[in-house]
């Protein structure tokens, strides 16, 4: 029986390694894999999920408005594919994600969605607070914050390394913008110090 995954976790947990080596791991026995990715993230090139670990593979594109639905049972047309790989779930729009969930349940084709639960703000993204509500079964693929605790949060900071507070919840970058932190150590660097 199919299922809708949501792999959840903050920026630099691995999550795009734990998917590329799970599409590697079926295509090694003979099973096709179909990998999406968000267009709005180009860091590893268009059409490209990439790990900071250096692997990676080619993906097709999925934007605001895409019926999912649509695309997945056309590339089925196609040929069987055994599981779908969703990178930058936390870019799917709410309708995005109940069409995976059809995917799901009326195509019987397992979901693997991989994404970020919280922006630097410490607030759901609108496709992963969907994916949630809908999925099957959630893994966080964790991380750690510089103390050595569990990261949960993120911070975007300026050039000088300084949190920032307000802006766009989308802004993409790297190392260079969003530090993984645990809750303790981000309310520090928002200004929302802990309280003893």
């Amino acid at each position: 029986m199919a299922k809708l995954y949501f792999n959840y976790s903050t920026m630099n947990a691995g999550k795009s390694a734990v998917l590329l080596q799970a599409s590697h791991n079926y295509r090694e026995r003979g099973m096709e894999t179909y990998l999406l990715t968000a267009r709005i993230d180009g860091r590893a090139g268009t059409g490209r999920i990439a790990s900071r670990i250096g692997i990676g593979a080619d993906a097709e594109l999925f934007s605001p408005g895409d019926d999912l639905f649509a695309r997945i049972e056309a590339r089925l047309a196609q040929g069987p594919v055994a599981c779908i790989f969703i990178d930058e779930a936390q870019f799917l729009e709410p309708a995005q994600v109940w069409q995976l969930a059809r995917v799901v349940d009326d195509l019987d084709v397992p979901v693997l969605a991989y994404g970020l639960r919280v922006d630097f703000r410490g607030e759901l993204f609108p496709g992963s607070a969907t994916l949630l509500a809908l999925a099957d079964e959630m893994r966080e693929v964790r991380t750690i914050c510089r103390c050595g605790r569990k990261a949960t949060m993120v911070i975007r900071q300026d050039a000088e390394g300084r949190a920032i507070t307000e802006g766009a919840q989308v802004q993409i970058g790297g190392n260079e913008t969003y530090v993984s932190l645990c809750r303790r150590h981000w309310r520090e660097a928002v200004g929302d110090a802990a309280r003893d």
